[in-house]
C-alpha cells in the first residue's frame, strides 16, 4: 500500500496532510496491542488538527498500554478520486493501515454539515454505511461530540454513541471491548451484554422510533430491558491533565498554535448558545497546572503562540493572576498569548493589555443583538455602554481593528432590533483613538439556529422572506458606516437547522444526498442546496417540518437524551425570554436551579441559601 500511496501523493494538493509522521505523533507496535482504534474527524486535516477534543482523546488513549490510537481525516476530493481510481482504501496517518483493519472507528460529530463526510469516509474504507449491514468482521463504529446529543439523524450509520465528555466513558468502552474481543462472542453480545450497561452509551439499534398518525415524531422506545429509557450525558468531575505533547503539523492548519483548556463549561446562560448548556457545570484548571502546561508545550512543540481555551475566558476566576504570571514569566520571549471568547467590556481589554508583547492584530467581541431589549430576551447580559467602553479603551491602548459578531432571526426580533445593529456599529465607528483615527470594523452576521437542549429548542427558524429583508437593512446600513459586512448563506442555515433538530428519518436524506455527490457541505464552494432538496423530495420528507416552531409540550427527537440540565429549567428560561426577563450568572448570584447542582459544591452552597 505504501508504494501505491507514493504514486498518488504527487498528484494531489497538500500531500503532507496524508503522510503522517508529524512531530509528537505516536506510532505503536500494531502486532502487540490488543485494541486498535482510529480517531476519525469528518473534515479536512487543517480543521481536524485544530480540534482540542481530538487531541485529548489521542493523548489519553495512547497513554494506555493496551490501546493503539491513530488518526484519519476526510480526504480532499482530489485525493478521494485518486483512491477510488486505484482501489486504495482510506488509511490512518500513523501506520497507513486501512481503516477496515481497526477494531473501532470513532467519529467526532461537532457540526451537522459534516454528516455526509462520515459516509464518504466509511465508503472509502470499504465499510458498509448502514449499521444494519455490518457484521462481526467490520470495525465497531462509534461517535461522540456535541452533535451526538441529538444522535437520531445519524443513528442509521452509527453502532454506538458516546454522549457527553469522553475522557472516562471511552476507557470503559475500550475495556469492555477488549474483554469481548478476547472471549470471541458475537457483536450483539458486546452491545447488549456489556456496552448497554455503561452510563452515557446510546445504542440506537436497541430503540424503536414511533410516529403519530400525522407522521410527526412521537417517541423513542427501548426494545430490550438492558437499555435505559433515558440516557444521561457523561460528565467528568475534574478536568484531565492538559495535553502537552501536541502534534505539530507539517502544513498550516486553522489554529496553528498551542492550546491549554483553562476552564470547561459556562454559566452565563445565553439562551441561544448550546455550548452554554451542554458543557455545564464550570470546572476550572488550577493556575499552576496551566502555567506548567504552557511551559511544556513551548518546550516540546516550539509554538510562539498559546491559546487559553474556554467558552468565556475572562470568566476564569483567576484570569488576572494567570495572565500576570504568564506575562512576567515570558517577558521578552516573543510569546503571544491568545485570549478567545472575551466578553465585550473594558476588563477584557485590560486582560489583553496585560500580555506584554501582545500583537495588536484585532479584538473580537460578540454583542449578538443590536438592542438592550433583545439582549434581555437572549440573556446576553451586556450593555451598549459595555461595548463602546471596551472599544474606546482598546483604541487608547493601540488596537485599531475590531470584529463584531451579531445574529439575526432571534426570537421576538423586529426590524427595529436589526436597525439597532447598524446604530451600534455607527457609534463604534464614531470613536477615535489618541491619533484621531477611527477604528476599522468588520461585522459578521449569522442566522440564529435553534439548537437542541437550549431554551430556544422550541423556536422556529426565521422565514426566508424576513431573513432577506433584514439582510438588506444591514447591508445598506453597515456599509454606510464605512464598515465591512459578511453573513452566512441562508440555505446552509436552513440545512443546519433541519439536521440539528431532526429525527431518524433524516438518515435516508443524508444517504441520498451523499449518493448525489454532497460532501464537505460546510465548505461554501462545495455546498449544493439543490441536491439536498432533491434528496428531501425523493425521501418524501418536508424540511419545513423540522424548522417550524414547536410547543414546549411536544415530544422531541432528542428527548431521550439528558444533558443534566432539566427540562423544567429550559422551559422556565423559554418563558423568561418572552417576558424579556434576564437570568443572572449563577456564579455571581444565586443558584438558578438548572439541575446540575450535584456536580458543583458552589452550586450546592448557593441552592441552600
Amino acid at each position: 500500500m505504501m508504494l501505491e500511496l507514493d504514486l498518488v501523493l504527487p498528484l494531489v494538493t497538500r500531500p503532507a496532510q496524508y503522510t503522517g509522521g508529524e512531530w509528537n505523533s505516536i506510532q505503536k507496535d500494531w502486532d502487540t496491542i490488543p485494541v486498535r482504534m482510529a480517531l476519525a474527524y469528518p473534515d479536512a486535516y487543517e480543521i481536524g488538527m485544530s480540534n482540542m477534543g481530538l487531541a485529548i482523546l489521542y493523548d489519553l488513549l495512547n497513554r494506555q498500554e493496551s490501546v493503539l490510537a491513530e488518526r484519519v481525516f476526510a480526504p480532499a476530493l482530489d485525493m478521494a478520486d485518486q483512491m477510488r481510481q486505484r482501489n486504495l482504501p482510506l488509511f490512518s496517518l500513523e501506520s497507513s493501515r486501512p481503516l477496515s483493519d481497526f477494531d473501532i472507528i470513532g467519529f467526532s460529530l461537532n457540526y451537522e454539515l459534516t454528516y455526509t463526510n462520515v459516509l464518504q469516509m466509511l465508503d472509502l474504507a470499504g465499510i458498509p454505511l448502514f449499521a444494519i449491514d455490518r457484521d462481526d468482521s467490520h470495525p465497531l463504529i462509534i461517535a461522540g461530540g456535541s452533535c451526538a446529543l441529538n444522535p437520531e439523524p445519524m443513528s442509521d450509520f452509527i453502532d454506538v454513541f458516546v454522549l457527553g465528555e469522553g475522557e472516562e466513558v471511552v476507557l470503559e468502552l475500550i475495556n469492555d471491548f477488549a474483554e469481548w474481543k478476547e472471549g470471541g462472542t458475537n457483536r450483539k453480545d458486546l452491545l447488549r451484554g456489556k456496552l448497554a450497561k455503561i452510563p452515557g452509551i446510546y445504542l440506537p439499534s436497541m430503540y424503536r422510533v414511533e410516529y403519530e398518525a400525522d407522521n410527526r415524531f412521537s417517541c423513542i422506545v427501548p426494545e430490550t430491558p438492558e437499555v435505559p429509557a433515558a440516557i444521561e450525558r457523561r460528565i467528568v468531575s475534574e478536568l484531565p491533565p492538559p495535553v502537552t505533547d501536541l502534534i505539530v503539523p507539517y502544513v498550516e492548519v486553522t489554529h496553528d498554535r498551542g492550546a491549554v483548556e483553562i476552564q470547561r463549561g459556562c454559566t452565563r446562560g445565553c439562551r441561544f448558545c448550546q455550548a452554554s448548556f451542554i458543557y455545564r457545570p464550570v470546572r476550572e484548571r488550577p493556575v499552576k497546572e496551566v502555567i506548567d502546561a504552557v511551559d511544556a508545550i513551548i518546550d516540546r512543540c516550539g509554538y510562539d503562540e498559546i491559546s487559553l481555551l474556554s467558552l468565556s475566558t475572562s470568566d476564569y476566576s483567576a484570569i488576572t493572576e494567570l495572565i500576570t504570571a504568564l506575562a512576567e514569566r515570558y517577558r521578552g520571549a516573543h510569546l503571544n498569548i491568545s485570549l478567545p471568547s472575551l466578553r465585550p467590556d473594558a476588563f477584557s481589554v485590560e486582560l489583553a493589555r496585560m500580555i506584554h508583547g501582545q500583537r495588536k492584530t484585532s479584538l473580537t467581541f460578540a454583542p449578538e443583538a443590536g438592542t438592550e431589549r433583545l439582549r434581555r430576551v437572549i440573556n446576553k447580559n451586556i450593555s451598549q455602554d459595555d461595548l463602546l467602553g471596551a472599544v474606546e479603551t482598546a483604541l487608547h491602548q493601540g488596537w485599531r481593528n475590531f470584529k463584531l459578531y451579531f445574529m439575526i432571526g432571534l426570537p421576538t426580533e423586529s426590524n427595529e432590533d436589526v436597525k439597532g445593529i447598524v446604530d451600534m456599529v455607527r457609534l463604534v465607528r464614531m470613536l477615535r483613538g489618541p491619533d484621531g483615527k477611527k477604528p476599522n470594523v468588520r461585522v459578521n452576521i449569522s442566522t440564529f439556529i435553534p439548537k437542541p437542549h437550549t431554551p430556544f429548542q422550541w423556536v422556529g427558524l426565521i422565514e426566508r422572506d424576513k431573513l432577506g429583508e433584514r439582510q438588506e437593512i444591514l447591508k445598506w446600513g453597515i456599509r454606510k458606516t464605512g464598515s465591512q459586512i459578511s453573513w452566512h448563506d441562508p440555505d446552509i442555515s436552513l440545512l443546519e437547522s433541519v439536521m440539528s433538530r431532526g429525527d431518524r428519518r433524516l438518515g435516508q436524506v443524508i444517504y441520498h444526498a451523499w449518493q448525489r455527490g454532497c460532501c464537505f457541505d460546510a465548505w461554501t464552494d462545495r455546498f449544493d442546496f439543490g441536491k439536498w432538496m432533491q434528496s428531501f423530495q425523493e425521501c418524501e420528507i418536508d424540511p419545513e417540518e423540522y424548522i417550524r416552531e414547536r410547543s414546549p409540550d411536544e415530544p422531541l427527537p432528542w428527548g431521550h437524551v439528558s444533558t443534566g440540565v432539566s427540562s423544567e429549567f429550559l422551559k422556565r428560561e423559554y418563558q423568561n425570554a418572552f417576558k424579556g426577563e434576564s437570568t443572572p450568572d449563577c456564579r455571581l448570584e444565586h443558584c438558578a436551579g438548572c439541575g446540575l447542582q450535584r456536580w458543583s459544591k458552589s452550586c450546592l452552597d448557593k441552592s441552600e441559601q
